[in-house]
């Protein structure tokens, strides 16, 4: 299949993709396919990766792996100034409205989180992280933060800004999938 993926979804080996475009007469486009192949094996690596990193801080905490999943949602989304309201949760942590109630009602108990009235509709409720969590998340992640920022430290601005927009480019092109040809849970299946 293009790009060196097999049906199954996993990567051809390096040389095996080679050598079909070789065997083709067009080695820079096999070469190309590979390259391809190894930023998005690097990015699937990066995800499975971030996803371990909330699987430990889970462990560390003692919660549920997709409570912390839905605790890191929380704290990302204040450092960013804009707090989600259970219905955004429920989006990012791909919940029912009613699974990330009872969610919510876990971390509330558990002291993790607060739920606020902030908006002038006071229908309007805005999730926040409580007082004793952050430091503690701070200080989980805080080496994570630390060695993320020194690596990236060693490209330049521009360098930075090219992978900015290439990652701006996926995040668009992942989204409208999602929201067109996958909205149903995936593409129809073929027949056999």
């Amino acid at each position: 299949m293009a790009n060196g993926h097999g049906a199954d979804g996993y990567r051809e080996s390096e040389s095996e993709s080679d050598g079909k475009a070789n065997g083709n007469g067009d080695s820079t486009a096999g070469r190309e396919a590979v390259r391809v192949d190894r930023v998005m094996d690097g990015l699937r690596a990066f995800g499975a990766n971030y996803t371990e990193f909330t699987r430990r801080f889970a462990t560390w905490l003692g919660l549920h792996s997709t409570d912390a999943a839905a605790l890191v949602e929380i704290l990302y989304a204040e450092d960013q100034g804009t707090p989600l309201s259970p219905a955004r949760l429920s989006e990012r942590v791909s919940l029912s409205s009613g699974a990330t109630a009872i969610l919510l009602k876990r971390l509330e108990q558990a002291g993790h989180i607060v739920r606020t009235r902030e908006s002038a509709d006071r229908r309007v409720v805005t999730l926040r992280s409580s007082p004793g969590i952050r430091p503690r998340a701070i200080a989980f992640f805080g080496p994570y933060a630390e060695r993320m920022a020194e690596a990236m430290a060693a490209y330049s601005p521009q360098e930075i800004q090219h992978f900015e927009n290439f990652l701006g480019t996926l995040r668009t092109t992942m989204d409208a999938l999602l929201a067109h040809e996958y909205e149903g849970g995936g593409p129809t299946p073929p027949t056999p």
